[in-house]
């Protein structure tokens, strides 16, 4: 399955500069691992880095302008960074599957004449066939909604002008293009600049490399689960994959009793081990075709519905279910899951969360934000990030496993986040 090795931040709230990861030019760092997880006090960016993925998956589905509206953000200029008149712009630096060469995506957002949010920039790179180190070529070159693309799923063609030569601007290529007639590559022209190339050229056979990362962003899960919204009653209907926002919760039940009972009695029985009580989850019709969902718990004959069961109890059902996807997503993006959980709870979820993100059948990459040490404690190290205010009033980020104290004293039996309380990781 593909993984997310690096991803780099700029204008995004209080993410002036913020980078976490691999890439193409910093080759020594260590990648992203399978599941990471970013702590830090409040107001010092958590949100805005959870919802940085957010709104590139939305630019992705929506359009740029749209995505700026989106999910309450209020707009560019609310979310570009205070102070700053530079474009919003991400850097994904991303590998396929197996050993396949990683692809960077850089991107570029800004305002235009009319004021309006459009796509500056757009660009798709990757190393050619064993070439392991020196600069990635690019196979997608988009200004202003207008470049030229490269087909196939090798490098460009020796022939052809090198678009990451000095001085190589996107007019040249596309004389280039147009000049050479290649049929490797051809001149691309958006009729919207505020929708993103990928979006267009990700849904065309002949750029199967566009479209495997267009797959992937597509594939990311950003849970909004709110256990208020578990409680609702949705039309019955089986469905497949729980929502983003959890008010198909009941749907997925029944989708899981139907076709997938194996899969279903695992979920239960992991919901025993961690809430003792629950004997059996089940759904129930009423009259005018809605759905229940009904938890019969030991010691009491009459079940319990959604609408009475606690936050903690429909949180944790609702992550075990996700889980236990038959089409896993890719990457799956969680805000402070604690709330609402007994800290207890929290180590066992802890241990959920990296067996699915380790297991050779699932292997998706989980990203968590927090700020309860209970949680911090059952983490590494390496799977820790720390979110800190700078000097300059935004956000910069370390890994703990770059402080070899830290390091020493967690060898040492000493548990992380008893050392973030402690103020070990504090960097001031």
């Amino acid at each position: 399955m593909p993984k997310l090795e690096g991803f780099k931040v700029r204008n995004y709230r209080a993410l002036h500069a913020v980078q976490m990861g691999k890439f193409w030019n910093a080759n020594s760092n260590a990648p992203l691992s399978p599941m990471s997880v970013v702590i830090g006090k409040n107001g010092v960016g958590k949100s805005s880095l959870f919802d940085a993925f957010g709104f590139l998956a939305d630019c992705l589905k929506q359009g740029v302008e749209e995505a700026c509206d989106a999910r309450g953000r209020g707009g560019f200029e609310r979310i570009r960074s205070r102070g700053q008149t530079g474009p919003i712009e991400f850097e994904v630096y991303y590998r396929g599957e197996g050993n396949d060469r990683p692809i960077t995506y850089e991107l570029a957002i800004d305002l235009d004449e009319a004021g309006r949010p459009y796509v500056l920039r757009e660009r798709l790179r990757q190393r050619r066939k064993n070439q392991n180190t020196g600069r990635p070529l690019s196979f997608l070159w988009l200004q202003n909604g207008k470049g030229v693309a490269w087909k196939g799923d090798t490098a460009i063609a020796s022939k052809q002008l090198d678009p990451d030569e000095p001085g190589v601007s996107v007019e040249r290529l596309i004389e280039d293009a147009e000049t050479t007639e290649s049929p490797e590559t051809e001149v691309v022209q958006l009729d919207d600049k505020r929708r993103l190339g990928i979006a267009t050229l990700g849904s065309l056979k002949q750029h199967p490399r566009v479209a495997a990362f267009r797959r992937f962003i597509e594939g990311w899960y950003l849970s909004y689960f709110t256990p208020d919204a578990a409680r609702s009653l949705p039309l019955a209907g089986p469905q497949k994959q729980l929502n983003v926002k959890g008010d198909n919760l009941g749907n997925v039940v029944q989708y899981m009793e139907r076709d997938n009972k194996e899969r279903f009695q695992r979920i239960l029985d992991r919901i025993a081990e961690n809430i003792p009580g629950i004997d059996k989850i089940e759904t129930q019709q009423s009259p005018d075709k809605r759905l229940l969902l009904r938890f019969n718990s030991k010691g009491f004959i009459d079940p319990f519905f959604a609408q009475e069961m606690s936050d903690g109890t429909l949180k944790v059902f609702a992550y075990l279910l996700l889980l236990e996807d038959p089409n896993p997503p890719p990457f799956i993006c969680i805000e402070e899951p604690e709330n609402g959980l007994y800290h207890k709870l929290l180590e066992s979820l802890v241990a959920e969360f990296r067996t699915y993100a380790t297991s050779k059948k699932q292997s998706s990459q989980v990203f968590i934000t927090t700020h309860q040490p209970y949680l911090v404690d059952a983490l590494k190290p390496e799977e820790v990030w720390i979110l800190e205010k700078g000097n300059d009033g935004f956000s910069v980020i370390r890994r703990a496993s770059e402080h070899p104290i830290v390091n020493a004293l967690v060898e040492e039996g000493l548990p992380l986040g008893g050392l973030w309380y402690s103020d070990y990781l504090d960097g001031k």
